[in-house]
């Protein structure tokens, strides 16, 4: 087929896949096999359709062939019968007397059969009126009770005469069958006085050269179903591909490879789909790299603002320090303006400390240094280090051993015990137990739970519940934070609200650190601890 040929150009080829092993091969062989089997393959459903199509029309025209030819056999060898037939009535039989003798009759009969007809002949006279005389040419083949009753009716049936109708005698014909031979069985009158005559003709070499007839179409509608599933198989093949290297394409474009093409041949619908496909990556890949571009440039600019303002927020820290000290000393008037700027500066300080761990987070420069790890100890350590032991009920087993970074841990913990302290209130439970490979570590608060609505957004960088309280004293990055060290560990953290009061944050953490963070651990332990 022209066009259509969705093979990657200035990339990696669509339509093919990366090497494999020489044993994989055959399974990628085997895999494609399978894969074209399935019904939802449009390959299968192309040759079924072909098939049924190729199927219908070889069996119309092979039924209509041999019910044309078996007319045509059967009506030709009848009409040639009968003519014969009646031709050896005329000449034969209307020879023979009024009253024939059994002799005369047998004769007859044998001469009408004998002369190469091909059938059997069976004469009736009458020796005297009402006592007839019954004649065959081969009685062990054919008897009068070989012939259907209403055929000898119908034979016997004088007409009458009219302007359509000038005879008063006809041939009639009848086919029947004994055991599992066909013949044909017909049968006439003399007029005006004579012996009635019947034949009695196999028809078993006709059905031979009909059944000869029917194998025949039915190989010609093998071969024709066989050669429509090839045919198939060929147009599936010529359009299927172009088709399969489109959907490679596609799923490298979808993989991040946004220099992915299509060359382009021919001017039929796949090569306009082809056209479309590259014009979409381009119009997409200049899209993603101006939004990484921009993002980059946030991302720095964040880094670098953090970054700065660390300096003079040194300075910052250092003088509110002293002043702190000397707040007991200062003018009452001026007491609580010190206050006010020691506490902005450490919530800033704060803040300036999560956004360069964000940063770090969103530019993967965030690595984990894994350690075995005492929970029990070090969520009591994190606890104690706050000064949160009257506040918080803490219900862990020493032993319990995982393999994890302390320090992200102790982050976790901290912002999780302490956003419940800030928002739920004490007494705050924290629990920590094992399922599995698997540690669970749960910090529930009893205060009035986290509104419905709010719940998918607990862990969004900036989220604030109430649009009337958009400062409140924390960041607004602690549970995004949380959440971002979960994950580099191949970890996970719920929120729910529990039902009898109060929400629960359940954190969820691979005891042996998972693949990820081995990974994780092992770069930052060649390149540094990049936090």
């Amino acid at each position: 087929m022209a066009g259509g040929d969705a093979r990657a150009a200035g990339g990696t080829d669509a339509g093919t896949g990366p090497g494999t092993e020489e044993g994989g091969g055959a399974g990628a062989v085997k895999g494609a096999v399978l894969a074209g089997l399935r019904w939802s393959s449009l390959r299968l459903r192309l040759v079924v359709v072909f098939g049924a199509v190729a199927l219908t029309a070889a069996v119309s025209a092979s039924g209509i062939a041999y019910w044309l030819n078996r007319e045509a056999v059967l009506t030709r060898t009848q009409e040639a019968t009968l003519k014969d037939f009646k031709q050896e009535m005329q000449n034969r039989a209307a020879e023979l007397p009024l009253r024939p003798g059994q002799t005369d009759l047998l004769t007859t009969a044998d001469q009408m059969a004998g002369d190469n007809s091909g059938y059997n002949v069976l004469l009736i006279g009458e020796r005297e009126r009402g006592k007839p005389i019954v004649a065959a040419s081969d009685p062990d083949t054919f008897t009068l009770d070989d012939v259907p009753k209403s055929l000898q009716d119908a034979v016997n049936d004088r007409q009458r005469i009219t302007s359509a109708n000038k005879n008063p005698y006809h041939v009639f014909w009848q086919r029947t069958e004994r055991g599992d031979t066909p013949y044909l069985v017909a049968g006439t009158r003399i007029i005006g006085g004579g012996p009635t005559g019947y034949l009695f003709k196999s028809l078993d070499q006709e059905r031979a050269d009909l059944n000869s007839l029917a194998w025949s179409l039915g190989i010609a509608t093998a071969v024709a179903l066989i050669g429509s599933a090839l045919l198939a198989q060929a147009a599936a093949t010529t359009v299927l591909r172009p088709v399969q290297r489109l959907g490679e394409a596609a799923r490298q474009l979808g993989e991040g490879q946004f220099e992915t093409r299509l060359r382009v041949s021919g001017t039929d619908e796949l090569a306009d789909l082809s056209r479309t496909f590259n014009s979409a990556a381009e119009s997409l890949q200049k899209k993603v790299t101006d939004m990484s571009a921009r993002e980059e440039s946030s991302r720095r600019f964040v880094a670098d603002m953090s970054h700065e303002l660390r300096t003079p927020l040194t300075a910052l820290t250092a003088v509110t320090e002293v002043l702190e000290d000397e707040a007991d000393s200062l003018d009452p008037m001026i007491a609580p303006a010190v206050t006010l700027v020691v506490s902005e500066t450490r919530r800033l300080n704060v803040l300036v400390e999560n956004l360069m761990e964000v940063t770090r987070f969103d530019a993967g420069t965030a690595r984990v240094v894994l350690d075995d790890v005492d929970v029990a100890d070090q969520v009591t350590a994190c606890i104690d280090a706050r000064a949160w032991l009257d506040a918080v009920d803490l219900v862990a087993e020493r032993g319990t051993m995982a393999r994890l970074d302390p320090r992200r841990l102790d982050v976790i913990m901290a912002n999780l015990i302490g956003n419940a302290l800030k928002h739920g209130g004490s007494p705050v439970r924290v629990a920590v137990r094992t399922e599995g490979d698997e540690l669970i570590i749960e910090v529930r608060d009893h205060g009035p739970g986290i509104p419905e609505e709010v719940l998918p957004h607990v862990f969004d960088r900036f989220y604030k519940a109430s649009a009337s309280r958009p400062r409140s004293e924390g960041s607004g990055l602690g549970l995004s934070i949380a959440m971002e060290n979960a994950h580099i560990h191949g970890g996970d953290i719920t929120a729910a609200n529990v039902p009898d009061g109060g929400a629960m944050f359940v954190l969820r953490l691979p005891r042996d650190g998972g693949e990820d963070a081995e990974d994780a651990g092992r770069d930052g332990r060649e390149g540094g601890d990049a936090s």
